[in-house]
């Protein structure tokens, strides 16, 4: 799957993003929020990728911390998956205020679930301009270590003010649990191919 990835880069990229419009397009309704469910389903697939990137670029970096001998080869991972993972926050964050004004009916700029995200949004991209200019294999796996390790541990001690604690998992409904979960399955696989495309060009400037 890897070498496809490869091989067809931009071709296996549209694909994966066509099926994830098309799961999308038949998430199950709820009865409240009728058909803006779905896109709420997309936003927590998008936004759970893009931590889950964050986290492993912070573990790869860790790993190029521990083991020098592979230290270029791991932050050099750890550099392309962080930079994939800004591509999905910088994505999500726009969207979130979609979701906001489609299901609350305007946009809350001081709920925690949005200004927090916003502030490490900012803070990300300063890290990997910072990255490009130092270039620096220890400073990579550093930084990407310690920012991913503080999105985890700032997002899990945010409060909601009104976005619900668990709306997917506390929906009660196996149909929407199973839909979202194939959506973030979908996601990581689009998180692959970005990674993979990013890292493949790091190497061609090298």
């Amino acid at each position: 799957m890897v070498a496809f990835f490869r091989r067809h880069r931009l071709p296996s990229l549209l694909l994966s993003l066509l099926i994830i419009a098309a799961v999308t397009a038949v998430s199950p309704l709820e009865k409240t929020l009728g058909a803006n469910v779905r896109l709420i389903y997309f936003h927590g697939a998008w936004v759970w990728t893009g931590k889950v990137a964050f986290a492993l670029a912070g573990a790869v970096g860790l790993a190029a911390l521990l083991f020098p001998g592979l230290r270029a080869r791991l932050a050099g991972w750890s550099l392309a998956l962080g930079r994939a993972g800004l591509v999905f926050w910088l994505t999500y964050l726009p969207l979130s205020l979609l979701v906001q004004q489609l299901n609350w009916g305007g946009i809350f700029w001081d709920e925690p679930r949005w200004r927090v995200p916003a502030a490490f949004g900012v803070a990300a991209v300063l890290v990997q301009v910072a990255l490009t200019l130092f270039n620096s294999a220890v400073l990579t796996a550093l930084a990407n270590l310690v920012f991913g390790a503080a999105l985890w541990i700032a997002l899990a001690q945010t409060q909601n003010v009104l976005h619900p604690d668990s709306p997917i998992y506390g929906s009660g409904s196996l149909r929407i649990e199973f839909f979202f979960s194939l959506l973030v399955a979908l996601s990581l696989v689009c998180l692959l191919q970005i990674t993979l495309w990013i890292r493949e060009a790091g190497h061609a400037a090298n």
